[in-house]
Protein backbone atom coordinates (compact mmCIF):
# COMPACT_ATOMS: atom_id res chain seq x y z
CA UNK A 1 0.00 0.00 0.00
CA UNK A 2 1.33 3.35 -0.93
CA UNK A 3 0.62 6.38 0.96
CA UNK A 4 1.34 9.79 -0.25
CA UNK A 5 1.90 12.70 2.35
CA UNK A 6 1.20 15.93 0.96
CA UNK A 7 4.18 18.30 2.76
CA UNK A 8 5.24 20.71 0.19
CA UNK A 9 3.14 23.93 1.61
CA UNK A 10 4.56 26.76 2.25
CA UNK A 11 2.33 27.84 6.03
CA UNK A 12 2.60 31.53 5.10
CA UNK A 13 0.12 31.68 8.06
CA UNK A 14 2.42 30.36 10.73
CA UNK A 15 5.01 32.87 9.69
CA UNK A 16 7.63 33.87 11.19
CA UNK A 17 7.84 30.05 12.41
CA UNK A 18 7.57 28.84 8.94
CA UNK A 19 10.68 30.85 7.52
CA UNK A 20 13.01 28.53 9.07
CA UNK A 21 11.05 25.25 9.93
CA UNK A 22 8.75 23.62 6.91
CA UNK A 23 5.16 22.99 8.25
CA UNK A 24 5.69 19.82 8.42
CA UNK A 25 8.47 19.58 10.48
CA UNK A 26 6.28 22.09 12.99
CA UNK A 27 6.49 19.49 16.21
CA UNK A 28 2.81 18.83 17.92
CA UNK A 29 3.69 17.91 21.53
CA UNK A 30 6.87 17.37 20.87
CA UNK A 31 6.54 15.25 17.92
CA UNK A 32 6.80 16.76 14.22
CA UNK A 33 3.83 16.75 12.70
CA UNK A 34 4.95 14.59 9.27
CA UNK A 35 6.45 12.01 11.88
CA UNK A 36 2.76 11.44 13.57
CA UNK A 37 1.24 11.12 10.15
CA UNK A 38 3.59 8.57 8.43
CA UNK A 39 3.59 6.71 11.59
CA UNK A 40 -0.65 6.73 12.00
CA UNK A 41 -0.45 5.68 7.65
CA UNK A 42 2.35 2.75 8.57
CA UNK A 43 0.32 1.55 11.12
CA UNK A 44 -3.01 1.78 8.82
CA UNK A 45 -0.85 -0.68 6.13
CA UNK A 46 1.26 1.28 4.00
CA UNK A 47 4.42 0.20 3.86
CA UNK A 48 5.82 3.01 1.13
CA UNK A 49 5.54 6.52 1.64
CA UNK A 50 5.74 9.13 -0.79
CA UNK A 51 6.54 12.51 0.33
CA UNK A 52 5.77 15.51 -1.71
CA UNK A 53 8.23 18.24 -0.86
CA UNK A 54 8.52 22.36 -2.13
CA UNK A 55 9.36 24.87 0.70
CA UNK A 56 12.38 24.14 2.55
CA UNK A 57 12.25 20.58 0.62
CA UNK A 58 15.97 19.76 1.81
CA UNK A 59 14.92 19.71 5.64
CA UNK A 60 12.18 17.16 5.08
CA UNK A 61 13.83 14.79 2.78
CA UNK A 62 17.25 15.00 5.62
CA UNK A 63 14.37 14.47 8.26
CA UNK A 64 13.09 11.26 6.33
CA UNK A 65 16.60 10.18 5.70
CA UNK A 66 17.38 10.73 9.45
CA UNK A 67 14.43 8.71 10.84
CA UNK A 68 15.49 5.65 7.76
CA UNK A 69 11.38 6.38 6.38
CA UNK A 70 10.08 5.15 9.84
CA UNK A 71 10.89 1.70 8.83
CA UNK A 72 9.32 1.75 5.38
CA UNK A 73 10.59 2.57 1.78
CA UNK A 74 10.03 6.23 1.09
CA UNK A 75 10.83 8.53 -2.18
CA UNK A 76 10.30 11.94 -2.52
CA UNK A 77 8.40 13.89 -4.86
CA UNK A 78 10.00 17.35 -5.33
CA UNK A 79 8.39 20.10 -6.84
CA UNK A 80 10.48 23.24 -7.06
CA UNK A 81 9.69 26.55 -7.68
CA UNK A 82 6.12 25.93 -5.99
CA UNK A 83 4.02 23.92 -4.53
CA UNK A 84 1.62 22.00 -7.22
CA UNK A 85 -1.55 21.22 -5.10
CA UNK A 86 -3.07 18.61 -4.70
CA UNK A 87 -4.30 17.35 -7.81
CA UNK A 88 -0.76 18.42 -9.31
CA UNK A 89 0.92 16.73 -6.61
CA UNK A 90 -0.50 13.26 -7.71
CA UNK A 91 0.31 14.42 -11.28
CA UNK A 92 4.11 15.11 -11.02
CA UNK A 93 4.29 11.72 -8.09
CA UNK A 94 2.35 9.60 -10.46
CA UNK A 95 5.72 7.56 -12.04
CA UNK A 96 6.57 6.83 -7.95
CA UNK A 97 3.70 5.08 -7.22
CA UNK A 98 3.37 1.21 -7.73
CA UNK A 99 -0.40 0.74 -8.99
CA UNK A 100 -2.54 -2.06 -7.95
CA UNK A 101 -4.04 -1.40 -5.03
CA UNK A 102 -5.70 1.69 -3.71
CA UNK A 103 -3.72 4.88 -1.81
CA UNK A 104 -3.59 6.72 0.80
CA UNK A 105 -3.51 10.90 0.26
CA UNK A 106 -3.35 12.43 3.41
CA UNK A 107 -2.19 16.21 4.30
CA UNK A 108 0.54 17.25 6.74
CA UNK A 109 -0.71 19.33 9.24
CA UNK A 110 -3.68 17.48 10.31
CA UNK A 111 -3.46 16.00 13.32
CA UNK A 112 -6.31 13.41 13.30
CA UNK A 113 -7.45 10.48 15.16
CA UNK A 114 -9.63 9.00 12.41
CA UNK A 115 -9.68 5.50 11.83
CA UNK A 116 -6.82 4.85 8.46
CA UNK A 117 -7.84 1.25 8.14
CA UNK A 118 -11.60 1.62 8.87
CA UNK A 119 -11.58 4.23 6.09
CA UNK A 120 -9.50 2.07 3.65
CA UNK A 121 -11.52 -0.81 3.86
CA UNK A 122 -14.51 1.22 3.50
CA UNK A 123 -13.42 2.52 -0.08
CA UNK A 124 -12.78 -1.44 -0.84
CA UNK A 125 -15.86 -2.55 -0.15
CA UNK A 126 -17.43 0.82 -2.23
CA UNK A 127 -15.47 0.70 -5.08
CA UNK A 128 -15.24 3.85 -5.60
CA UNK A 129 -12.49 6.45 -7.52
CA UNK A 130 -12.28 7.74 -4.28
CA UNK A 131 -12.94 7.60 -0.52
CA UNK A 132 -12.77 11.11 1.46
CA UNK A 133 -13.09 11.65 4.81
CA UNK A 134 -15.83 14.20 5.91
CA UNK A 135 -17.36 16.25 8.60
CA UNK A 136 -19.84 18.22 10.08
CA UNK A 137 -17.66 21.63 10.89
CA UNK A 138 -18.18 25.21 10.81
CA UNK A 139 -16.16 26.44 7.46
CA UNK A 140 -17.13 28.53 4.97
CA UNK A 141 -16.31 25.82 1.90
CA UNK A 142 -18.23 22.41 1.69
CA UNK A 143 -18.15 19.21 -0.33
CA UNK A 144 -21.91 18.28 -1.70
CA UNK A 145 -22.87 15.24 -1.26
CA UNK A 146 -26.27 13.46 -2.80
CA UNK A 147 -27.02 9.33 -2.34
CA UNK A 148 -24.49 8.34 -5.12
CA UNK A 149 -21.56 10.29 -3.59
CA UNK A 150 -19.74 13.67 -4.63
CA UNK A 151 -21.92 15.80 -6.31
CA UNK A 152 -20.39 19.37 -5.81
CA UNK A 153 -18.66 22.18 -4.09
CA UNK A 154 -19.45 25.26 -2.49
CA UNK A 155 -17.66 28.66 -0.67
CA UNK A 156 -19.55 30.68 0.96
CA UNK A 157 -17.23 33.01 1.47
CA UNK A 158 -16.91 33.67 -2.66
CA UNK A 159 -21.07 32.89 -3.02
CA UNK A 160 -20.11 30.08 -5.21
CA UNK A 161 -21.85 26.50 -5.44
CA UNK A 162 -21.11 24.43 -7.96
CA UNK A 163 -22.70 21.04 -9.40
CA UNK A 164 -21.02 18.73 -11.18
CA UNK A 165 -24.52 16.95 -12.32
CA UNK A 166 -28.14 16.62 -10.91
CA UNK A 167 -28.83 15.88 -7.54
CA UNK A 168 -29.94 12.28 -6.71
CA UNK A 169 -31.71 12.27 -3.47
CA UNK A 170 -30.78 14.51 -0.51
CA UNK A 171 -28.07 16.45 -0.99
CA UNK A 172 -25.80 17.01 2.50
CA UNK A 173 -22.87 20.03 3.05
CA UNK A 174 -19.46 18.21 4.46
CA UNK A 175 -16.84 19.30 5.34
CA UNK A 176 -13.23 17.68 4.08
CA UNK A 177 -10.64 16.35 6.90
CA UNK A 178 -7.89 16.23 4.25
CA UNK A 179 -7.36 12.66 3.93
CA UNK A 180 -8.69 11.10 0.77
CA UNK A 181 -8.12 6.67 -0.23
CA UNK A 182 -7.46 6.46 -3.93
CA UNK A 183 -8.02 4.02 -6.51
CA UNK A 184 -4.76 3.92 -8.59
CA UNK A 185 -7.12 4.46 -11.41
CA UNK A 186 -7.66 8.18 -11.54
CA UNK A 187 -3.46 8.18 -12.69
CA UNK A 188 -4.74 7.79 -16.19
CA UNK A 189 -7.84 9.79 -15.84
CA UNK A 190 -6.15 13.27 -14.85
CA UNK A 191 -6.10 15.33 -18.10
CA UNK A 192 -5.46 18.81 -15.76
CA UNK A 193 -1.92 20.51 -15.92
CA UNK A 194 0.34 22.18 -13.36
CA UNK A 195 -0.75 23.21 -10.01
CA UNK A 196 -4.94 22.26 -9.83
CA UNK A 197 -6.99 20.93 -6.76
CA UNK A 198 -7.60 17.47 -6.91
CA UNK A 199 -11.07 18.54 -6.52
CA UNK A 200 -11.04 19.81 -10.07
CA UNK A 201 -10.91 16.17 -11.24
CA UNK A 202 -13.00 14.63 -8.61
CA UNK A 203 -15.69 16.88 -9.75
CA UNK A 204 -14.87 16.22 -13.68
CA UNK A 205 -15.11 12.78 -13.10
CA UNK A 206 -18.40 12.32 -11.06
CA UNK A 207 -20.18 14.40 -13.73
CA UNK A 208 -18.60 11.17 -15.84
CA UNK A 209 -19.86 8.80 -13.82
CA UNK A 210 -17.00 8.11 -11.59
CA UNK A 211 -18.35 7.58 -7.49
CA UNK A 212 -16.52 9.77 -5.21
CA UNK A 213 -17.99 8.50 -2.02
CA UNK A 214 -17.56 10.04 1.78
CA UNK A 215 -16.37 8.54 4.62
CA UNK A 216 -17.54 10.39 8.13
CA UNK A 217 -15.20 10.93 10.78
CA UNK A 218 -17.28 13.43 12.56
CA UNK A 219 -16.52 11.71 15.94
CA UNK A 220 -13.06 11.89 15.80
CA UNK A 221 -9.91 14.60 16.56
CA UNK A 222 -9.17 17.11 13.73
CA UNK A 223 -7.35 19.94 13.69
CA UNK A 224 -5.48 22.03 11.26
CA UNK A 225 -2.32 23.44 12.14
CA UNK A 226 -2.24 26.18 10.02
CA UNK A 227 -2.95 28.90 12.16
CA UNK A 228 -1.09 29.79 15.65
CA UNK A 229 -4.44 29.23 17.67
CA UNK A 230 -5.21 26.02 15.47
CA UNK A 231 -1.21 24.85 16.57
CA UNK A 232 -2.20 25.41 20.56
CA UNK A 233 -5.00 23.56 20.09
CA UNK A 234 -3.50 20.69 18.96
CA UNK A 235 -0.72 20.59 20.97
CA UNK A 236 -3.51 20.80 24.02
CA UNK A 237 -5.29 17.71 21.82
CA UNK A 238 -2.39 15.71 21.52
CA UNK A 239 -2.03 13.72 24.55
CA UNK A 240 -6.28 12.50 24.36
CA UNK A 241 -5.72 11.31 20.51
CA UNK A 242 -7.33 7.71 20.00
CA UNK A 243 -4.99 4.60 19.55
Amino acid sequence: MDAMILAAGLGTRLRPLTDRIPKPLIPVAGVPMLERVARRLIAAGADRLIVNTSHLSEQVEAFLRERDGFGVEWQVSPEPGAPLETGGAILHGAPLFRGGAPFFLHNADILTDLPLAAMYRAHEQGAALATLAVMERETTRHLLFDDRGLLGRSDAGKGIELRARDAVGEVRKLAFGGVHVISPRILGLLTETGAFSILDPYLRLAAAGETILPFRVDDYTWIDIGRPEQLEAAHAAAARLKE
